[in-house]
């Protein structure tokens, strides 16, 4: 019943959006006396704002047109070069632009779409042959599909760096990094010839008992069974997933607004100013990261609700006792892939020492092949995306990679 009063409610939003962005339009229009009135910009604004947040949202597109390849300007094709019932593993193919190192982006999945990383890609384009992991939602996902738990997970990483070809580079931002840092020792462990020269992971929760924040201590301090009967709903019917138990995206996106809501409703009084004020460039930077943020997907209840085990509640990556089909997952298998660890000071969601901890558990690296970098003053998404990342955490991945 959760999943349906959701979709009767978005139902209902999207009617009142419709109407507030006419109401908006209409205020502000100069064949509109009262728009050349105090009341007029005001009322238009606070219609415009609430038509933003009310209105229903799909999956994004990349929209990566080009890039600048040594002072070039190259066309950058959007390309799916494999395809899975869960997800698909798409290429930025840079026309012309010659050979560069292989760079595989793993996406989260977490409730968002991979696009949610397109600065991350456009960042890393110039200097890299750019792929990504293109998760799909699992409302769209019938139910002849099948199951996808955490440990397709690693099978889908495994099969797509060996698409991607040997010696490729790996990029994981949040919650893929426990998974892909598994993949990586079991390849190190069988020999995989497709094994990348280097991981970096960012922001990922190797090790929750680091430093854990409120995320982790709900995943810690609920039992296993609320979980099941709290946060898992079936796909309505309407949906080609229909019948399918899943996390839905709307949960989890309520969950990451509440945790900082005071930011959030701060950041739409911005957006009412600046719509007041005419100021458009700053309104359409806070939409479009609004329109980014709250275009959400569903995860399967199976991957969700082993996540929760696994990673956040067992701890059994860094206990050493995480199986992948019978078989241990060992860090100390991991002797020749350089690893970068990447964390943000404030981050809210994957505190201080968690992805720190992934470097001491490869116990079989040497130390020359292990960096640490711990960004002062960003936050979880301040990692991945916007200023510092371009400017300062995107060079030291990049002088990284060159590196290995």
């Amino acid at each position: 019943m959760l999943y349906y009063g959701y979709e009767v409610t978005k139902q209902w939003l999207s009617g009142a959006s419709a109407m507030a962005r006419m109401g908006s339009d209409w205020m502000a229009n100069p064949a509109n006396p009262l728009a050349y009135f105090a009341s007029g910009p005001i009322a238009a604004a606070a219609l415009d704002v609430f038509s933003h947040a009310a209105a229903p949202r799909g999956k994004p597109a990349f929209g990566i047109a080009a890039t600048v390849v040594e002072g070039r300007h190259v066309p950058v094709n959007e390309v799916v070069v494999d395809r899975k019932p869960f997800g698909q593993l798409k290429r930025f193919e840079r026309v012309g632009a010659g050979e560069a190192p292989k760079l595989l982006i793993v996406a989260p999945m977490s409730g968002h779409y991979a696009t949610l990383l397109r600065g991350t890609v456009e960042r890393m384009l110039p200097r890299h042959d750019v792929y990504i992991t293109d998760w799909r939602d699992a409302r769209a996902a019938p139910l002849s599909a099948g199951r996808f738990d955490l440990e397709d997970y690693l099978d889908y990483i495994i099969d797509w760096l060996g698409v991607v070809g040997p010696g490729a580079h790996v990029l994981a931002v949040c919650q893929p990094s426990v998974p892909v840092y598994a993949a990586v020792a079991l390849m190190s462990a069988a020999k995989h010839p497709a094994l990348p020269k280097s991981l970096t992971m960012m922001g990922g929760p190797i090790d929750t008992r680091e430093a854990p924040t409120a995320v982790n201590r709900l995943a810690m301090e609920r039992p296993f069974a609320w979980f099941e009967q709290n946060v898992i709903a079936t796909v309505p019917l309407h949906h080609p997933g229909a019948g399918r138990p899943v996390y839905p995206g709307f949960l989890q996106l309520s969950g990451f607004m509440s945790m900082n809501l005071g930011s959030h409703m701060l950041s739409h009084w911005e957006l009412f100013k600046h719509l007041v004020q005419g100021d458009d460039s700053s309104a359409d930077a806070t939409k479009a990261f609004y329109e980014e943020y709250r275009s959400v997907c569903d995860m399967t209840a199976e991957f969700y609700l082993q996540t929760i085990d696994v990673v956040f509640q067992r701890h059994l990556l860094p206990k050493g006792e995480m199986t992948h089909r019978g078989v241990r997952v060992d860090p100390a298998a991991i002797r020749d892939v350089a690893l970068f660890a990447i964390e943000g000071e404030r981050d809210d969601i994957s505190g201080v020492g968690q992805t720190k901890a992934a470097l001491a558990l490869a116990s079989g690296l040497s130390e020359a092949k292990k960096r640490y970098f711990m960004v002062p003053g960003v936050g979880h998404y301040g990692i991945f995306n916007g200023s510092k990342w371009r400017d300062i955490i995107a060079p030291a991945v990049e002088d990284f990679i060159a590196a290995a």
